[in-house]
């Protein structure tokens, strides 16, 4: 009986494919990537100082990628060579996208398969799926190779370039990327809109009217124009505060209540009534990018969440592929929830020929359907009830009723518009309007409503309003018809700033501008989260100080490298090389080194010409924020501050300080602000008084982290003749000044020089340990007071006993059972039940690092998408199958050298390459596969893991294994 090795991305996929294709097939997971560009610093000692040192990656001979096996991947490398000894054929069954593409060139570049050799693709986990796609293989699709191939130099070349930069202007440990910096750089410029928005205040009149017949209800309306002009609202408004209108009527609090007492008593009256009919078509079936927006819209997920909870799903059956930027259907599908609308709703929902939907991006990749409930014929939510659960759940019942509802009929209705008139008292003719939307099929709209970003000028719609969704009945009225008014009211209003982007506006902002790929947005807000560069306040990402300067950095000396445009251009370029359009080696040549002498379409300075060209970039410039008055934000080392530059300098010298609360946003730090909190950590910073042991001043100062004592060491005299690096290596070898944070029971006001002195004689040395002989000290650290011993420490009750306790007593703590800093120790979280691998009992924990799932042998950290109350067993059973899967984790640096023996480095003199060629399967009923070679196109060969590039093209030719452009056999 012959042998087939599938190889899946992940464990959940492998175990559900593997149900499906029964005896004969071994299912096998790469768990994603096996190979990668390694750190220069892991390269062999030999390869680093020659051309792939800086990057790993030869940009003067074709750009040429050196790969190595990660570390933690060797294990299931040697696992994948053993299992394909055994088989007569093998079946690359990654993602049909870029990167599985990719990941199936990596796996035939490193197993060096001497079998028929086949590329598997399905956009959906079903059995029916499965058996087609068996019975319909391809070949490696080189071009898709290649675009991700570039996607991946061109990341590691802008990382690599541009952070440096950032580390020695800004702080070390930042990062730059394509997307990430022009994602950030939109956030901040909202949030430059918004510090500059000054409000204006405008008011209007509302009332309620009714008409004579007593079963009618009354309904509102406000004040739309007087003597013919119409009345300002908040659209009227530039974000200076200024009417952007000279033919409005600017009401103020005193005009409009005027106008209500003239109003008091005048008579009403229907001036026009215009009634139009009303129809709304459903949205488009979801693509990644839609189903991220309104994940986050009605569900209140991030966009990881979402794409984790969207990978389950597809990796278990239930949903098709999840990472696709078209939303077509596929006639099963649109089959499918035709005939699922007519039963659950009736035939009169469902219209007479299907809905087609066509993408609107140029470069929508049509290999993928939209995101919608797997199979021939869906289940519905109830049916998979029992199966799903929390987020997952939810998940799939929004993606199942938004692929039903598509070709559901149009909602239809009527809307009316009425104006009312009356003349005041004073003369002036008064105008309300009010208009109302009277849904009489809802059509899809029994099945799904599509949500809506919030309304920056919500207020400024005459209630009741039209075209939300709102069924706002008005009452039987004809033109001339009197009314009765009621609750004649003025209405303040203030404008509002620009509002601050969301997970699902930001989506949206860069889906609009061509910026990235909607498969790569969850990862890149994960990235600007985790680099400080953003934080959430509810569902708004406000950006921080760092933020500012890293933009402005970017801005003001690689502005092309955060243009949008140039962005967009650079996704579009990406597009083509995955087409076969352009060549990958021209065009990275052509954004690295440049195109000055206007070769390509325009000209282009070249990353690398920009790196060397910046010229000194003044640090302290790029950090400051002016506030006004005097007063500017610094971006320090250790936060943002404030320094006002127009008062008094303190005793020492130094212009007055102030740090700067993590939690105030950039638009809330106005100069009154500023000048408050000045105001208040000035009070506290004062001077205690002077060691008698050192002789220096000591001082009690409010910081970033709360209130804390130090010592002021004096400046040091350092020869002005020695070189920069001479006086940075200096002034890292002085002494810092101490520093200790007051207690919880001190106050900045009130502490002393006795009680500053104390703080700075911790740690304290309690004894020696007369077993272990190690030391044991008292500390008071950022979770409270505690023992240290060696790497054991011991919680404190109290602060006191940092002072007070003593060796017997800490002795007598040591010899107690080791507990969490809660006291005793603390039970799971939640029991998940039995994993079917090792058939223990999951539980759920918490750690030192965060939650985490374990069956008392393995440990699995949950990601950040994974929610303790959500987590089901399934995911958990996941996390620790991926964890046994990678095996212990070895030291990068260690593993790395291992993974790539010292060879002769790579010679920077150009190598022949051959021309790479192309393989095509040719099935015969007998016979094995013969393998036809076509020439594909010039491109520098790959180098297996490890290898250098003389090496590698001989390699790859003893083995018979397809290179580059190299479909498989």
């Amino acid at each position: 009986m012959s042998r087939k090795l599938v190889i899946v991305e992940s464990p959940a996929k492998a175990r559900t494919i593997a149900g499906y294709l029964g005896a004969g097939y071994e299912v096998e997971a790469s768990v994603g990537h096996i190979r990668d560009l390694p750190q220069p610093s892991e390269l062999p000692a030999d390869m680093k100082k020659g051309p792939f040192g800086k990057f790993a990656v030869d940009v003067h001979n074709g750009f040429e990628p050196y790969y190595v096996v990660d570390a933690d991947k060797k294990k299931k490398v040697a696992e994948l060579k053993r299992l394909l000894k055994d088989a007569d054929e093998l079946f690359l069954a990654t993602d049909e996208d870029r990167e599985g593409e990719a990941i199936a060139w990596h796996l035939l570049q490193e197993l060096k398969p001497k079998v028929p050799v086949h590329r598997m693709v399905f956009h959906e986990i079903t059995r029916e799926a499965i058996q087609r796609a068996l019975e319909n293989t391809r070949d490696l699709d080189a071009h898709l190779v290649d675009a991700q191939e570039t996607r991946r130099i061109l990341d590691r070349l802008y990382g690599y370039e541009v952070s440096p930069v950032l580390w020695r202007k800004v702080r070390q440990g930042l990062s730059a990327g394509r997307v990430q910096s022009v994602a950030t750089r939109l956030v901040v410029e909202r949030e430059r809109e918004r510090m500059a928005f000054r409000a204006a205040d405008y008011w209007d009149v509302k009332a309620q009217f009714a008409t004579d017949d007593a079963g009618e209800p009354a309904f509102g309306a406000r004040l739309a124009t007087v003597d013919g002009a119409r009345v300002a609202t908040g659209r009227d408004f530039d974000d200076q505060g200024s009417l952007t209108s000279t033919t409005v009527v600017h009401l103020d609090e005193s005009a409009a209540r005027t106008l209500v007492t003239a109003l008091e008593h005048a008579d009403f009256a229907v001036r026009s009534l215009d009634t139009k009919p009303y129809t709304r078509k459903p949205a488009a079936p979801f693509t990644t990018s839609t189903l991220q927006q309104e994940a986050s819209r009605k569900l209140r997920l991030g966009s990881r969440q979402t794409m984790r909870t969207a990978q389950s799903l597809y990796e278990n059956g239930y949903i098709t592929y999840m990472r696709t930027d078209s939303p077509v259907l596929s006639v099963q599908a649109i089959d499918a929830a035709r005939r699922q609308a007519a039963e659950l709703y009736g035939p009169e929902f469902v219209p007479s020929s299907p809905r087609v939907y066509s993408t609107k991006s140029k470069g929508a990749q049509e290999a993928h359907e939209a995101i919608r409930p797997a199979g021939d014929s869906f289940r519905t939510p109830a049916q998979v009830a029992r199966e799903l659960s929390g987020d997952q759940f939810k998940l799939y019942e929004l993606i199942w009723k938004r692929t039903v509802a598509s070709q559901m009929a149009d909602a239809r209705g009527s809307t009316a518009s009425v104006k009312i008139g009356a003349r005041a008292s004073d003369g002036r003719d008064a105008v309300f309007a009010a208009s109302g939307t009277v849904i009489t099929f809802r059509g899809f709209m029994a099945a799904y409503e599509e949500g809506r970003d919030s309304d920056r000028y919500a207020d400024d719609a005459a209630a009741p309003s039209a075209g939300k969704g709102d069924e706002a009945r008005l009452p039987q009225m004809a033109q001339g018809d009197a009314l009765t008014a009621s609750d004649l009211d003025a209405d303040g209003h203030q404008t509002s700033p620009p509002p601050r982007f969301t997970e699902a506006s930001l989506i949206k902002a860069l889906e609009e501008r061509g910026i990235g790929r909607p498969s790569t947005y969850a990862a890149t807000i994960s990235v600007i989260q985790d680099r400080g560069y953003v934080s959430n306040r509810g569902q708004a990402l406000v950006p921080s100080w760092l933020a500012f300067a890293v933009t402005r950095l970017l801005e003001e000396n690689f502005h092309w490298l955060v243009d949008y445009r140039f962005t967009a251009s650079m996704e579009e370029d990406l597009d083509a090389i995955a087409a076969g359009d352009k060549n990958r080696v021209e065009w990275l040549s052509r954004f690295y080194f440049g195109d000055v002498d206007g070769a390509g379409a325009g000209e282009v300075e070249g990353l690398s010409h920009a790196v060397e060209n910046l010229g000194e970039i003044d640090a302290r410039e790029v950090n400051s924020i002016p506030i006004g008055e005097g007063i500017t934000l610094r971006v320090g080392r250790y936060g943002p501050y404030l320094e006002d530059s127009a008062a008094p300098l303190t005793d020492g010298g130094d212009p007055r300080r102030a740090a700067v609360p993590e939690e105030l946003a950039p638009d809330e730090l106005t100069v009154a602000k500023a000048r408050e909190l000045l105001e208040t950590q000035a009070e506290g910073d004062q001077v205690l008084g002077t060691d008698p042991v050192t002789g220096t001043s000591i001082v009690a100062r409010n910081g970033r982290y709360g209130p804390y004592v130090t010592e002021l060491l004096p400046e040091p005299e350092l020869d002005p003749a020695l070189s920069a690096a001479a006086k940075k290596k200096a002034l890292a070898a002085l002494p810092k000044p101490r520093t200790g944070s007051l207690l919880k029971s001190m106050q900045l006001q009130t502490v002393t020089i006795d009680d500053a002195l104390k703080l700075l004689s911790l740690p304290r040395t309690v004894g020696i340990d007369p077993e272990s002989g190690d030391p044991i000290t008292a500390q008071n650290g950022r979770y409270g007071p505690y023992l240290k011993k060696g790497t054991d420490s011991r919680t404190l009750a109290t602060e006191d006993l940092i002072f007070e306790v003593t060796l017997e007593e800490a002795l007598a703590i040591y010899a107690q059972p080791k507990r969490g800093r809660g006291g005793s120790a603390a039970a799971p979280l939640r029991e998940l039940g039995v994993d079917p691998v090792s058939q223990k009992p999951v539980v759920v924990k918490e750690g030192r690092f965060g939650a985490y799932v374990t069956d008392g042998e393995t440990n699995g950290t949950l990601r950040t998408e994974d929610s303790v109350e959500a987590i089901t067993l399934e995911r958990a059973s996941e996390l620790l199958a991926d964890k046994r899967a990678r095996g212990p984790v070895k030291g990068r640096k260690t593993a790395a050298r291992k993974a790539a023996p010292k060879k002769a480095a790579p010679k920077k003199a150009a190598v022949k390459k051959t021309a790479v060629k192309k393989a095509a399967v040719k099935k015969t009923a007998v016979k094995k596969t013969a393998v036809k070679k076509a020439a594909v196109k010039k491109a520098p060969a790959k180098k297996a893991a490890g290898t250098t590039a003389p090496a590698k093209a001989a390699a790859t030719a003893s083995a018979a294994v397809p290179a580059r452009a190299t479909a498989a056999r």
